[in-house]
């Protein structure tokens, strides 16, 4: 008998709804009949399951029609109707409209999520396949990946990637440096020049300004003295709203060195709230200086003309500079510091005296090189959680050391792919020679929350380091293979990589051995971006941040025309509650910490952990209360440098700067009464985000503070972003 069914059963083919043909799996339709069967009051049958799959199997091998799966599950509610199921063949009709809903948006969104996919990545209606399709350009283990929120390209990949045969220019990089503005009118204005440029296709720029001279210097043209490094700061803000403001705003970072003699100028720019308003602005804060700072010692401001031998010397005491510093953030919400020293010390071509960064992109996370850029990609640590919530949680490391060079392998190739859709010739020859990319994380607060570790606590920590000690080496590792195959990086020096003290740190032996051997085929593999708009699309935290808060008052209208307000709680906090039957917050472990009840030296501490693995950088915001003092301010940007930090933004809740970069009034003050009724809103817009920094002014939802930006997690809208 065992014979004749064999030779009787041919292998019945399948129309994928692709148009591609596989084979017939019974499991499928005996796993979908028992999902449905879960649902009934009379529960699972699996008898009746199987006997159903097996009737549709031997309807077809008999028959000439090739099935598709629509017909299949058209025969599937038919024979449950048969079978007496009809409690099943209803649950089997909702569970595929169900699963038609999402193979248009992939999974289950909420309005915000929805709005985020439509707008910013979904490209002229694609089905969630499609873009599946397109954004992993046929990887299928990548594509999975993104299927099953484990991992997450960056914003320019989800939306540009292959888009070029549709004749768009537009880069897959998010994120690029300029050279240091030369001291001269030529490289002022080119600097301006190559800046319009990359934000039209889409990436944001970061410049340092410190190799101009100071204000009052002598020049040998028609003005006797220069106006200064600070005034150029409004020609590269202006150049970046007007980019940016009839499409995807311009993102600027500009930067000065804290030895150059206009530092306090730049430093008091942004209390005038109608100046720079289309940048980040951070100081350059060496090891030297945090020592007379320490020391209550004087600090020599110096800046030497070249080309008129003018020196130029101010003596400032260096703690009355930092407090500048420190009461300009904790009053405004910048500037940013940046920890130079370390920036320069802490990777991999950090004795390579060929190789020198430039600066920093505008969310800081990717120090760069002149014309370097970076594309970026993050995986979701909260996925890797197996058994989530309960007392056998725990991380699955295996699957993680996969992903991870997986990761590097996707990063390679979007880098070759985006080789020739750089704005500028200098930034392809710069990606060519150095090979950057940039492989990050999210989802770690609520990857601490499924296993039942406190954000911040020492088990936290000594996680995040057996993570980011098993990250780095298989990035190495990964990177080492890569170039046995292609080569290493062209600018690759040896003797330089392997004398890096983070590699020396962070390589285990058999790592160092393979590249040794073969060498590494980037430069630059780790980094920490703010992952705001993705992390929101898959639904989970921020980057290395805590979650915000528990819950959120959310305002909407009646049909009484009366407000009512209701509770919205974060996604990782309503499927606790959801899985543990809780409805009230109090009744939650304590390990439900947010940036309002967290000890901010514990959350300095989890981004110093991470920075030991990290080559490049980490973007991140400590987040303090209204009542936060400058001092203890203060205190937080020394213990940030104490612990290694690369740079540290603060955010004090309902600061002077609230709305930080909203649009200038003045560059778009235009006659016509579209523009007239937009200054109208922004003004109203300022005023409501005046009085409550933290509530959307457009739906009244929840505002977070992230990477020097801020972003509604109900509606979308941000101040700094469309």
């Amino acid at each position: 008998m065992a014979i004749i069914k064999i030779e009787r059963r041919m292998k019945v083919q399948v129309v994928k709804r692709n148009g591609n043909l596989v084979e017939f799996q019974r499991e499928k339709i005996v796993d979908a009949i028992l999902k449905a069967m879960l649902r009934t009051e009379k529960g699972i049958d699996e008898e009746i399951a199987w006997s159903i799959a097996e009737d549709i199997e031997m309807e077809f091998e008999e028959s000439d029609i090739i099935p598709t799966v629509e017909s299949i599950q058209d025969r599937v509610e038919e024979l449950l109707i048969d079978y007496g199921r009809f409690d099943v063949s209803r649950e089997y009709i909702l569970y595929r409209e169900k699963r038609a809903k999402l193979r248009e948006y992939g999974w289950k969104m909420s309005d915000l999520q929805r709005d985020i996919y439509e707008k910013k990545y979904r490209f002229n209606g694609e089905s969630f396949d499609e873009f599946l399709e397109r954004v992993s350009n046929g990887n299928d283990f990548i594509k999975k990946a993104i299927k099953d929120k484990k991992f997450m390209p960056a914003g320019r990949i989800l939306a540009n990637r292959g888009l070029q045969k549709y004749g768009k220019k537009v880069t897959y990089s998010n994120c690029y440096v300029l050279p240091k503005t030369e001291d001269n009118i030529e490289s002022i204005f080119d600097t301006a020049k190559h800046m319009a440029r990359t934000y039209s296709y889409g990436g944001g720029v970061g410049v340092n300004l410190s190799n101009l001279r100071p204000k009052g210097a002598k020049v040998n043209n028609a003005a006797n003295s220069t106006t200064g490094a600070v005034s150029f700061m409004e020609l590269y803000s202006l150049t970046t709203s007007l980019i940016g403001m009839r499409g995807r705003r311009g993102a600027l970072m500009i930067n000065l060195d804290i030895s150059h003699p206009d530092i306090i100028e730049f430093i008091d720019i942004k209390n005038d709230l109608n100046k720079i308003n289309s940048a980040n602005i951070s100081v350059n804060v060496t090891d030297d200086f945090m020592e007379s700072v320490i020391n209550n010692k004087d600090y020599e401001l110096y800046f030497k003309t070249d080309a008129t031998g003018e020196e130029i010397r101010k003596t400032v005491n260096a703690k009355e500079l930092f407090k500048k510093i420190v009461y300009n953030n904790w009053k405004m919400a910048e500037p940013g510091v940046l920890y130079i020293d370390r920036i320069n010390s802490w990777h991999l071509l950090s004795v390579d005296s060929e190789f020198e960064y430039a600066g920093v992109n505008p969310c800081a996370e990717e120090p760069l090189p002149a014309f370097g850029s970076c594309n970026l990609s993050s995986i979701n640590l909260s996925e890797f959680v197996i058994d989530p919530f309960t007392d056998n949680a725990k991380f699955d490391f295996d699957s993680f050391k996969v992903m991870v060079r997986h990761g590097v392998i996707f990063l390679n190739e979007i880098l070759d792919e985006n080789m020739l859709l750089h704005p500028l010739k200098e930034q392809r020859e710069m990606s060519k020679n150095y090979r950057q990319i940039g492989l990050g994380i999210m989802g770690l607060a609520d990857m601490f929350i499924k296993m039942g570790i406190r954000y911040g606590s020492k088990e936290s920590i000594d996680l995040i380091h057996r993570i980011g000690y098993i990250m780095i080496n298989e990035a190495l590792t990964q990177s080492a293979l890569l170039a046995k195959e292609h080569g290493p990086f062209p600018k690759y020096n040896a003797d330089a990589v392997l004398s890096s003290p983070f590699l020396i740190a962070n390589a285990k032996k058999e790592t160092l051995e393979l590249i040794k051997k073969y060498g590494l085929r980037n430069s630059q593999l780790l980094t920490i971006p703010p992952t705001g708009s993705i992390s929101t699309l898959v639904g989970c935290s921020n980057g290395v941040e805590p979650i915000f808060q528990i819950s959120y008052t959310r305002k909407t209208q009646s049909l009484y025309n009366e407000d009512t307000y209701y509770t919205v709680f974060t996604p990782i906090v309503k499927e606790y509650m959801d899985l543990k039957g809780i409805y009230e917050v109090d009744k939650l472990p304590d390990y439900f910490v947010t940036t309002a009840n967290l000890d901010y030296r514990e959350r300095i501490n989890v981004q110093a952990a991470w920075q030991r693995y990290i080559d490049a950088s980490i973007s991140s915001t400590v987040n303090v209360p209204n009542d936060f003092t400058p001092q203890e301010v203060e205190d937080l940007y020394m213990y940030a440098w104490y612990k290694g930090l690369k740079g540290i933004t603060i955010y004090r809740d309902g600061c002077e700067r609230s709305g930080i970069l909203i649009t200038d009034k003045k560059q778009q003050s235009r006659i016509d009464k579209i523009d007239e009724l937009k200054r109208e809103l922004d003004m109203l817009i300022v005023e409501e985000l005046k009085e409550n920094p933290n509530r959307c002014p457009m739906c009244g939802g929840n505002l977070i503070h992230s990477g020097g930006c801020s972003e509604c997690q109900d509606c979308g809208y941000s101040p700094c972003s469309i």
